[in-house]
């Protein structure tokens, strides 16, 4: 019984482009009791390993959060199956609004604490007490109402390339910090206004929203289906799109086109540019926005540094890598002195 990949990243992004068939990238969310993680765990993995699903998935007894590949002729199978789990029956999904084939070139079904690190006690408040889910029009509504104040619960790199018209941005690198920071900031108007929250797809406000309400504010309302759902409405329904830029995605795209607006800069050279890029050091792999013209001059390279590392040879790379224990830079997204021009 296989319950692990076999292939690596490199091995199947050349089957994929060999095989020439569209993929589907999607996402969801769940919150449920789930009893044995483990055993729910290795049943998603054998049954979507074998309907070539990729992707990054966590379960714990609090649900499940998936961000997946799966090929389009396997879609219907696909949906069968999730389906067939009680819960999961006609869960949303949220199909994203650029493909790509190679957005992911792993299965990783992982049993976590939390499906999203969000560092609360569950057992403090009612997490089944959540705030009023809204489609886009009414949302476009809430957002010019004076009374409304639109808060942005996604991190710093996140709303740095993409964020609605005059949402609060709060300037975190999780999600756990923005929860305490943004009650403290909306104290005094828990009663009198109305507090609305998107993020990419909707988890994070799943929880957010719950909590707030726990904190005494009176009128809380969320994005149904996050910032990817609203586009999706916005279209179908020729509503007016009043996210401006790119929404920040957690795959190989790292970012979806929104708005031809570009809100963002080249933090080596100030440029208007919105592309993520990881830095081409292994030892670095800090990630930040890149123009292609800092691109060119850095080698791919966050710094002087790294990019002196980056043109030796690769085995001499790895002899300066090796024995020492350092903190893989992509956890830090966006935040380094060399950085010149990071907001």
């Amino acid at each position: 019984m296989q319950l692990y990949n076999t292939l690596s990243a490199k091995e199947r992004a050349a089957l994929i482009k060999e095989a020439g068939k569209d993929r589907l990238t999607i996402s969801f969310y769940k919150y449920a009791h789930i009893g044995n993680t483990s055993i729910f765990r290795n049943h998603l993995f054998i049954h979507w390993n074998d309907l070539e699903v990729l992707g990054r998935i966590y379960v714990a007894n609090e649900g499940i959060n998936a961000q997946l590949s799966v090929p389009a002729e396997n879609f219907g199978p696909f949906k069968e199956h999730l389906d067939s789990i009680s819960f999961l029956e006609n869960v949303r999904l949220n199909i994203a609004i650029e493909q790509d084939n190679l957005s992911f070139l792993k299965l990783k079904v992982k049993v976590r604490h939390k499906i999203v690190a969000d560092g609360l006690n569950d057992k403090s408040f009612d997490v089944t007490n959540k705030g009023i889910h809204v489609g886009a029009e009414k949302f476009n509504e809430l957002i010019e109402d004076p009374d409304t104040i639109l808060v942005d619960m996604r991190n710093h790199y996140e709303s740095e390339i993409g964020h609605f018209k005059n949402a609060i941005t709060p300037d975190v690198d999780t999600f756990r910090d923005s929860l305490d920071i943004i009650e403290q900031d909306l104290a005094d108007h828990k009663e009198d206004k109305k507090l609305v929250m998107y993020c990419t797809g909707g988890i994070r406000c799943e929880k957010a929203s719950a909590y707030y309400k726990h904190k005494g504010f009176k009128q809380v309302y969320q994005l149904e289906g996050g910032i990817i759902e609203y586009t999706r409405q916005v279209t179908q329904k020729n509503l007016e799109n009043k996210f401006r830029g790119k929404n920040f995605v957690f795959d190989h795209r790292r970012g979806e086109r929104i708005s031809e607006d570009v809100i963002a800069k080249c933090h080596q050279c100030g440029a208007s540019c919105d592309e993520h890029v990881n830095c081409a050091n292994e030892a670095c792999h800090l990630l930040f926005i890149q123009c292609e013209a800092c691109a060119e001059k850095m080698n791919n390279c966050c710094s002087d540094h790294c990019k002196e590392i980056h043109e030796l040879p690769y085995e001499e790379q790895k002899a300066l890598r090796k024995g020492k224990v350092v903190s893989n830079k992509i956890f830090k997204k966006g935040r380094s002195e060399v950085l010149k021009f990071k907001n």
